[in-house]
């Protein structure tokens, strides 16, 4: 057993505690201690699970579980000290699968973890969205309004980062490191190229959401997030 499972928790004592139980059980696990990091930790990481705090500094719990839930189908479980039925309403409704309230009991929490897993075996496929746009991580497919667009492994790889990253500036150097690994055949300006080739793919008269960004680089405007 191999799934790793993201803990999104702002109390760095009970995220240590979380995670030698959920180790012991067999799990892989990874942390991040306010909203957006953990954010940014699930777009990028692509987890199995999450296990996510209510109150977090930056973005709270719901707010990360609207999100994600408008990007992909991966299984959140949330972790709250609130307990009234108004509450676990929310969390629900906001897109989680299942609500632990705080104090729980760690046996208690591995079957959760293992129950909403099961539940999610065989049909988990993690959908990127950004507008007109969605990237699917398991066929390395980018559709525009529900058309195939066919690109190159560089142009999808490309894509990929911006949808992973949506409304932010991204510098050529960044785009490089983070599609290629520093493993680019040409220079920062070929990034320039094929960014044109992917205007010319994904933009129409009235959808454009590939931007320059003069003297820092290029976004990919969602604005729904």
């Amino acid at each position: 057993m191999n799934h790793p499972i993201l803990v999104i928790e702002d109390d760095t004592s009970a995220a240590r505690w979380i995670k030698v139980y959920l180790e012991r059980a067999g799990y892989s696990v990874v942390l991040a201690h306010d909203g957006i990091t953990g954010l940014e930790m699930a777009r990028i990481d692509t987890p199995s699970l999450i296990l996510l705090d209510l109150m977090l500094p930056g973005l709270d719990g719901m707010e990360i579980c609207r999100i994600l839930r408008n990007e992909s189908d991966i299984p959140i479980i949330m972790l709250t000290a609130r307990g009234a039925k108004r509450d676990k309403i929310d969390g629900l409704d906001s897109g989680a699968d299942d609500y632990i309230v705080k104090p729980f009991d760690p046996d208690e929490l591995i079957v959760r973890i293992k129950s909403v897993l099961r539940r999610y075996k065989g049909h988990f496929k993690k959908i990127i969205k950004c507008g007109l746009l969605h990237l699917d991580t398991e066929t390395h497919e980018i559709t525009l309004e529900g058309e195939l667009i066919s690109l190159s492994k560089a142009q999808y790889t490309i894509m990929a980062v911006f949808m992973n990253h949506p409304n932010i500036i991204l510098s050529r150097n960044q785009l490089i490191d983070q599609a290629f690994d520093n493993d680019f055949e040409a220079f920062d300006r070929a990034i320039d190229s094929h960014i044109r080739r992917l205007r010319k793919l994904i933009h129409h008269e009235n959808y454009k959401p590939l931007k320059t960004v003069y003297g820092a680089g290029y976004k990919l405007e969602c604005p729904e997030l």
